[in-house]
Formats: C-alpha cells, structure tokens, sequence
C-alpha cells in the first residue's frame, strides 16, 4: 500500500479540502506576504530594533529549539536584548531559494527555510546555516508568529 494517497486523504479530511482540489504550491501572494514579514522580522534582529522584532511574535509563542529545548516569549525577547548590546554584531539572512510557505487555512501560513547567522568570534567571523519552520497567525490583518521550531544546529 502507498502511503501517498492515504496521507493526502487524511489531510483533506483535516482540512476540509476536496482531494482533486489541492494544490502543491501556495498562492504567490501569500508567499510574498509570508516573504515580507520575515524580511521585516530580521530586518529589525538585525538593526536592533527590539520594539518592532518583539511585536512579531504572539505572547503565548512556543520557541523549540533542537539544542535549548522549549522556551516562549519572554525568553525570545530577553534574547532580543541581549543581542541588541554594544559590541554584538550577529546578523541573520535567508538562504536565497530555500523559502516554503504553505497556507494553513483560517489560521496563516506555515514557513520553511533555512537561514545563516554569522557573527565575530576571536576575530573570525564565524557562521552556521540552520533549518527552521514558523508557524504565522493571522488576525484582524496582522502577521505573527506563534510557533518557531528551529534545528540542525
């Protein structure tokens, strides 16, 4: 038996999407969208701007991390601010092509890429490209994330 078929009919039934209605790719608008907030989101990591970056994230934010376990919002955003101390030069980019986003119906959209974090270390720039996947919110109009699983650390 192929599991294919039985995982995209489990999945229609959890949607509520008709099997030959589903398409494998997300509306470019919503890509754009999704594209966009995560620019603005690193946008502020990057420039320290801990007010913008903080105002991304829902407050009941769940933040798995496949070496620091589970944390939230509070430590996300004391994280934030330790970044945005004199002297820490960490910058975060998106790995050109590797942006996924899938709409999740009467919810958002779920992100998945891979980005690279570089920052000085004894001199050396040190970098290292890690695999991530947000979980974005909708409401009333305003994109936030409310899930971050973050791996291959």
């Amino acid at each position: 038996m192929k599991l294919y078929p039985l995982i995209l009919l489990f999945t229609c039934l959890a949607t509520g999407i008709e099997a030959g209605a589903q398409s494998a790719m997300p509306a470019e608008g919503l890509y754009k969208e999704i594209k966009t907030q995560d620019s603005l989101l690193f946008n502020a990591f990057n420039t320290r701007d801990t007010g913008l970056f903080k105002s991304m994230f829902t407050e009941d934010l769940e933040f798995f991390h496949d070496q620091g376990g589970l944390t939230g919002y509070k430590h996300t955003v004391d994280f934030m601010r330790s970044v945005a101390q004199p002297g820490n030069d960490l910058k975060r980019e998106l790995v050109s092509g590797s942006l996924e986003v899938y709409p999740v119906p009467g919810y958002g959209a779920i992100q998945k890429g891979e980005h690279r974090f570089c920052h000085t270390e004894n001199g050396k720039m040190i970098c290292g490209t890690f695999q991530f996947i947000h979980i974005w919110q909708q409401k009333e109009g305003v994109w936030k994330i409310a899930r971050v699983v973050s791996f291959g650390h």
